[in-house]
C-alpha cells in the first residue's frame, strides 16, 4: 500500500481530465434505485474530488485515505472554497480520516460506502481485498449499499500493450512505463516526473524542473472471484455492469461497476 507522498503534490493536475462527475452520476443513480442515504463513506478518498461534490450536494461524508499528503490537499480544498459553494438547502459535512481501507472503521454504521477510480486495483494480494469486503460489510448499516469501481483484467494488458505514455507540458511532463505481470494479472507503472519550480531566484529567461520517480502497482481480479468476495462476506450483489452504464461487462470493457447491499 503507498502513501503517495511527492505524488500528491501533483495529482490534480495530472487527473483533472478524469470524469468525477460520472462516477457522481452513477453512484446518484444507483441511490436512486435503491434508497438515497444521509452518511457516505469515501473510500481511498484521495484529494477529496469526489467527498467535496458529495458534501456540497448535502451528504454529511466521511474521507477515508491511507496518505496524510492527499488528506491535507482535500482538506485544503474544502476549507479554502469547497465548504462555501454547497449546492443543497442542507450543508453537507466531511470529516477527513486516515486510515487503511483493509481495516477501517467508524464509530457508527453509514448508509453507503463508495470505492471509485479503481482504488481496489491497488490492493495486490486477495487475502487484502477479502479484507476490505468484510470490513465494509461490517461498517455499514442493514440495507446499505457499497459500490465501487475495478479496471478490468484486460485493461492492465491494454495499458501494457500500448506503453510508453508520454505527457510534455509547460508546468509539468512525465514518462510513464508499464510492466505486465499476466500470470498475476498485475502491472507495475514506473514515472519519472519533471515538475516547473517557481523561477524566484533563477537567472533570467531559465525555466527550472524538479524531478522525481513513482512506481505504482495495480493487479486485476477475475470479475466472478470478486462476486463471490462479496457474497462471501455477507452482501448482495445487485449489479455488475461496465464503463459508468448500466449494461454488462464484455471483452472491450475497461471499468467494471460493482453494485452491492447489506441485507437488512
Amino acid at each position: 500500500m503507498r502513501s503517495y507522498r511527492r505524488f500528491a503534490s501533483v495529482y490534480d493536475r495530472l487527473m483533472e481530465d478524469m470524469p468525477y462527475s460520472e462516477w457522481m452520476n452513477f453512484a446518484r443513480r444507483s441511490w436512486e434505485k435503491y434508497g438515497m442515504p444521509k452518511t457516505v463513506v469515501d473510500l481511498a478518498c484521495g484529494t477529496g474530488n469526489v467527498s467535496i461534490p458529495l458534501a456540497k450536494a448535502g451528504f454529511s461524508v466521511f474521507g477515508i485515505d491511507l496518505s496524510a499528503d492527499m488528506l491535507a490537499i482535500a482538506r485544503s480544498k474544502w476549507e479554502s472554497g469547497g465548504r462555501n459553494s454547497r449546492q443543497a438547502d442542507e450543508p453537507g459535512t466531511i470529516r477527513w480520516l486516515q486510515q487503511d481501507m483493509r481495516d477501517w472503521e467508524l464509530p457508527v454504521p453509514v448508509d453507503a460506502v463508495l470505492c471509485f477510480c479503481d482504488s481496489l486495483n491497488y490492493l495486490t494480494e486477495k487475502e487484502d481485498v477479502t479484507a476490505t469486503f468484510r470490513r465494509t460489510f461490517d461498517s455499514l448499516a442493514p440495507g446499505g449499499l457499497f459500490l465501487f469501481d475495478v479496471h478490468a483484467p484486460k485493461q492492465l494488458e491494454r495499458y501494457a500493450e500500448e506503453q510508453p505514455f508520454v505527457l510534455d507540458e509547460k508546468d509539468v511532463a512525465y514518462l510513464w512505463t508499464s510492466d505486465y505481470d499476466p500470470v498475476r494479472q498485475e502491472i507495475e507503472h514506473d514515472l519519472t516526473f519533471f515538475v516547473r519550480e517557481d523561477a524566484d531566484g533563477a537567472a533570467s529567461g531559465d525555466t527550472l524542473y524538479r524531478r522525481f520517480e513513482e512506481s505504482h502497482t495495480q493487479r486485476a481480479y477475475e470479475p466472478d472471484w470478486l462476486a463471490g468476495q462479496l457474497q462471501a462476506a455477507g452482501f448482495e450483489l445487485l449489479h455488475l455492469v461496465a464503463d459508468f452504464t448500466w449494461t454488462e461487462p464484455n471483452a472491450d470493457s475497461e471499468r467494471l461497476f460493482y453494485v452491492a447491499r447489506k441485507p437488512g
